[in-house]
């Protein structure tokens, strides 16, 4: 049986043309913001602290994430370290306001005892350079490598009426991010996509620097590379993944409650886990470990970012990403139709 090379989780790959050499491997901060469950500080504090031992030193987080709980939390980390030892990535398009009354968390979120700030969404010149300088003020440090546009898309927003109005605005707050990155405060301006359609409207109407992109790339959804991906690589444009366990099913498997798209798991999306999940059983290959080298196999992809709210998680994903997958599984997974026959890989 032939075998791929292992992944280095400290390799260092380009972000599309931005002259930016990111690790392949790093840290995603939405579980610190207390993602559907409590994270008690001193466990967010030995999460992140067995991340930076492991070697991770590119970690993600947003003002979304908790209502600023996760930037402080990440800030916290990078603030002990050298400078220039690290790259972090935030996002813009939400500025936050103190909720007022006894309220103590913003209601009809995901985020269990998030901060007492309440979001509205703002992608204006002004409300990007709030944004950003507020994200600062929370990370306690005085820049940050990228900032990425953060839920423009449909399940954010009301309606289609709502995406265009707020695209619209970004026109305005797109100057804010280009001065931000002329004057050297960022080295690069991502968008983040849950929705693989709306990376059509950005690559017609904005020059993103790369896509940080969720659910349209994992081991289960890969439809992006009949058209989106490969337009992206000609015109060098980088690649992040951001949820390449799916939000937890391809790291749990095909198990009762267990989350597609921060969501339940539908049947159909349950059955198509458990056939992958077979055959990376017979290759004696962890589900998790397969999808997260998947993403990795694509030249253009520069990190993976997987989230964790315990060292645990931390320290598996570490060794889940070393770990050699034989050459062998990802042709059976083809041979299968459970992933695509032009998905890039070992041959």
């Amino acid at each position: 049986m032939s075998s791929a090379d292992r992944v280095s989780p400290d390799e260092l790959r380009p972000l599309g043309a931005t002259g930016l050499r990111m690790p392949v491997f790093g840290f995603g901060g939405a579980p610190l913001g207390n993602l559907f469950s409590e994270v008690p500080e001193d466990q967010a504090e030995a999460t992140l602290q067995a991340a930076w031992d492991c070697g991770v030193r590119y970690f993600d987080t947003a003002p979304w994430y908790g209502h600023g709980l996760s930037e402080h939390r990440v800030g916290r980390l990078l603030r002990r370290q050298e400078a220039n030892s690290w790259w972090c990535s935030t996002k813009v398009g939400r500025v936050y306001t103190p909720l007022r009354g006894p309220a103590t968390r913003a209601p009809d979120t995901p985020w269990v005892g998030g901060l007492p700030f309440t979001p509205r969404f703002d992608y204006s010149y002004a409300g990007i350079m709030r944004s950003y300088e507020d994200s600062l003020q929370r990370l306690g440090v005085n820049g940050v490598d990228a900032l990425v546009i953060h839920d423009l898309d449909l399940p954010h927003h009301e309606s289609h009426t709502a995406v265009t109005r707020n695209l619209r605005q970004l026109e305005d707050g797109w100057k804010a991010l280009a001065e931000l990155k002329l004057g050297g405060q960022i080295q690069a301006i991502g968008v983040g996509i849950n929705d693989r359609a709306m990376m059509t409207p950005f690559l017609e109407n904005f020059p993103p620097d790369f896509f940080l992109v969720a659910m349209p790339y994992t081991l289960l959804d890969h439809d992006i590379l009949e058209e989106e991906l490969p337009y992206c690589e000609k015109q060098r444009i980088g690649i992040i993944v951001g949820a390449p366990y799916a939000s937890g099913i391809l790291a749990a498997g095909a198990s009762e409650g267990v989350r597609y798209n921060y969501t339940p798991a539908s049947s159909q999306v349950l059955r198509r886990v458990a056939r992958i999940e077979e055959v990376c059983k017979r290759h004696g290959v962890p589900l998790a470990a397969a999808a997260l080298q998947f993403p990795l196999q694509n030249p253009n992809v520069t990190s993976v970012i997987p989230g964790a709210n315990t060292a645990q998680q931390v320290r598996e994903n570490h060794a889940l990403l070393r770990l050699q997958v034989p050459v062998d599984l990802w042709r059976e997974l083809k041979c299968e139709g459970l992933i695509r026959q032009d998905a890039p890989g070992p041959d």
